[in-house]
């Protein structure tokens, strides 16, 4: 909603020639007009006369300085003819030449009363067209834009009025009407200058509302044309129908109304309804035409305003839907992320976050950054957010994820050059371990709970898409409580800051005392200052609380590489159960647990690892020392060897969800069941 309070549009300037006396012996039409004149012709006898001093004795100082022939300026009050009263800024400027009895030119200059600043045409031409519209030209928000074009229509062109567009102007899902029935218009913006409240009462801001046919609003939609007409609420009036709404009837009796086009590619996309009370000179043929050029220019500014919302919204709803919605892990392990976009202007970006749980009390960590900004490199950030969740659902070891990761990049990039940076870390809860990769990407910030902060010593790598060296993993143990912190170059980089005092800022944030402090509160310490800089990078944070289930949660057995093992692995897996008050689950596991081991010593041979992990889900995971992946037999296969590839049918009949991991050793084969 605009309101405008009384505003003047333009000075009024007397101007009356004196003799040194201070007897008025020439003078102007407007101080004719405002001052009156007497039974000689001249408005009045001295400039004395019709100057009150609001500074004390100011226009005693002003006649002085015309006796002693010097310039002088004062504020007065101005008494007119029809006793009113104005205040005045008086200059008086000495004279000299051959013009006898002139010794000063007085300008005084008043305000316009309200009745009469549209009286002169080439005023309101340059309040509307030449001081306010340039200053709202680079306004792209539709609806501030609005506000500020009714900001500028009233007081300089109406005393009220409102803007209309088409509901498909602002929304484009929504139908346009047209031809099939009245077109739908939405209220963007009402201006009034009275400050009466009845305005936004009558017609509110963000109405949408239609036109009956024939109507001249319909007519101005129709033929992009203006519409001016008086509005008499007695009835004789087009408008008074359509406009006069009985809270404002009052406000609009003998108000004079013109209807504005807002015409794009020769259609009109909505229109100005400017209003003049009956106290004001009412719309004419130059108001139309100084109005036309008004609704031209605004235009343009709204189909550019429109088109950057269309295309903002685009992007924005691209990029939410390839952000996460929601970060998973282990119930041991808080996570807490960030994302700024680069400024208001340039709100998409490449940089992104991952936090998800994987089998087995795991959690993947993720932090990437695609270079550049905009829809380009939101899309390719969503490819490798998707082919990222694919390869963790693979199991695969940070090193080797990256490195898929790098190979779907330099085949993107055959089409157009790619490339972005990632770090890629995942966390075991049972043991403690981490294993984290970077592809060209910033290291992460360790915080053990007993020491200072130090950035992870991790071996470089080239970006993602450049595919110039090796991606090697870095494995390392992990204290619980202590606080993992990855991040993209925005948080630690500007145009004004080198990179080496952003990574030491950030390490200070989660210096001692960090670990006692909310991740909530750290996030927003890490950020503190970055809001004000208009020219930062994309930021993409993600701070975790690292932490091991309890011990009680998980269970491991080494078992021999024999077939004792299988019968010996079914009592241990039943007993644990029970211990776990779990026994609807034990004929199930059971089962699993001794196909998984039968698989394990007929395929790798050597001693085995059975581990039990109750954590979101049973998990029975088996460790063997061959790396080779164990494949389902096709019905064909198993009808020649009936034994051959059994036990995986049978584990992926019980469980909700198994598969295949690499250990630095051999592999893991696991098996997932829902918790009752």
């Amino acid at each position: 909603m605009s309101h405008n309070r009384p505003m003047q549009s333009s000075t009024r300037n007397l101007i009356v020639g004196l003799d040194s006396s201070g007897k008025i012996v020439q003078f102007n039409r407007n101080a004719a007009a405002l001052l009156g004149r007497g039974p000689d012709g001249m408005p009045v006898r001295a400039l004395g006369d019709v100057l009150v001093g609001a500074e004390g004795d100011a226009p005693d100082r002003l006649l002085d300085a015309v006796r002693e022939g010097r310039e002088r300026t004062a504020m007065a009050v101005l008494a007119t003819a029809d006793g009113a009263r104005h205040d005045a800024v008086v200059t008086v400027h000495p004279m000299s030449g051959d013009l006898p009895g002139l010794a000063a030119l007085a300008v005084i200059r008043v305000p316009v009363p309200g009745a009469d600043r549209f009286l002169d045409p080439a005023v309101v031409r340059r309040a509307l067209l030449e001081d306010a519209l340039p200053r709202i030209g680079a306004t792209l928000d539709l609806d501030q834009l609005a506000r500020r074009l009714m900001d500028v229509v009233v007081p300089h062109f109406a005393t009220s009025g409102s803007l209309l567009l088409r509901e498909a102007v602002v929304d484009p899902d929504e139908p346009d009407g047209g031809a099939d029935g009245p077109v739908p218009m939405r209220r963007m913006a009402v201006g009034f200058d009275d400050g009466d409240p009845v305005w936004d009462a009558a017609f509110p801001t963000g109405e949408t509302l239609t036109y009956s046919p024939g109507s001249p609003y319909a007519r101005c939609l129709e033929t992009a044309e203006p519409v001016l007409a008086p509005l008499n609420p007695g009835g004789d009036s087009p408008f008074a129908e359509t406009w006069r709404l009985s809270p404002v009837a009052a406000l609009l009796e003998g108000a004079s109304m013109l209807l504005l086009p807002i015409v794009s590619d020769g259609t009109a996309q909505g229109f100005f309804v400017c209003v003049r009370g009956a106290a004001h000179r009412p719309f004419d043929a130059y108001d139309v035409e100084i109005g036309m050029e008004f609704a031209a220019r605004a235009a343009i500014l709204i189909e550019s305003a429109r088109r950057y919302s269309r295309e903002r919204a685009t992007a924005l709803t691209l990029q939410r839907s390839l952000l996460p919605t929601g970060l998973s892990a282990p119930s041991t392990v808080e996570v807490h992320h960030r994302y700024l976009p680069g400024s208001s202007l340039i709100e998409v970006g490449g940089d992104w976050y991952e936090s998800m749980a994987l089998p087995g009390a795991r959690v993947a960590l993720v932090v990437g950054d695609v270079a550049g900004h905009g829809v380009r490199a939101a899309v390719t950030m969503g490819r490798l957010r998707t082919a990222l969740h694919t390869l963790a659902g693979m199991d695969l070891p940070p090193a080797e994820a990256l490195e898929r990761l790098d190979s779907l990049m330099g085949s993107l990039g055959e089409r157009e050059p790619h490339f972005a940076t990632c770090v890629y870390a995942v966390y075991d809860a049972v043991t403690g371990r981490c294993e984290a990769a970077s592809a060209g990407h910033l290291p992460p910030l360790l915080v053990p709970p007993g020491g200072p902060a130090s950035y992870l010593d991790m071996r470089p790598a080239p970006p993602l898409g450049v595919g110039a060296g090796p991606i090697v993993s870095r494995e390392f143990a992990v204290e619980d409580d202590t606080l993992l912190v990855l991040y993209t170059d925005g948080l630690v980089e500007n145009r004004s800051r080198d990179i080496d005092d952003g990574l030491a800022r950030l390490r200070s944030v989660f210096g001692p005392g960090a670990r006692r402090r909310s991740l909530e509160s750290l996030c927003q310490a890490s950020l503190d200052g970055v809001y004000d800089d208009r020219h930062r990078d994309d930021i993409a944070m993600l701070v975790a609380r690292l932490r091991r289930i309890p011990a009680d949660a998980h269970v491991s057995w080494d078992l021999p590489g024999d077939p004792a093992a299988i019968r010996r692995a079914r009592g241990l897996v039943r007993d644990r159960l029970a211990r776990w008050d779990l026994p609807e689950l034990a004929d199930s596991t059971a089962l699993l647990a001794s196909e998984l081991v039968t698989n394990a010593i007929r395929h790798a041979g050597g001693r085995v690892t059975l581990r039990l992990v109750r954590e979101g889900g049973l998990v029975c995971e088996v460790f063997d020392s061959s790396d080779a992946r164990p494949r389902v037999r096709r019905h064909g296969d198993a009808l020649r060897d009936a034994e051959s590839g059994r036990g995986l049918h049978v584990v992926g009949s019980i469980a909700r969800r198994w598969g295949v991991r690499r250990t630095p050793t051999g592999k893991v084969v696991w098996a997932e069941l829902e918790l009752p």
